[in-house]
């Protein structure tokens, strides 16, 4: 493995990531035009639950980060 390379664990890492921020900024793209289009009442009673797996989803990426972090240093 050259020096360029990330380890999979990484990528894997990194893929979970781009896709968490894709999802969460689609969210609230969806809210956006929730309030727009008249449909607040809806999204305001679905807004406890998604923002508790948001952030139940948000803490085991970083524990996944935290974890890439430390196999990466012993790994060097």
């Amino acid at each position: 493995m050259t020096t360029n390379e990330y380890s999979p664990l990484f990528r894997l890492a990194s893929k979970f990531l781009k896709y968490f921020l894709l999802l969460v900024f689609g969210f609230a793209i969806a809210y956006m035009m929730s309030m727009c289009f008249g449909a607040l009442s809806l999204a305001t009673s679905l807004l406890p639950l998604v923002v508790g797996l948001f952030a139940r989803a948000g803490v085991l990426l970083m524990c996944l980060f935290a974890l890439v972090v430390i196999l990466e240093s012993l790994h060097s």
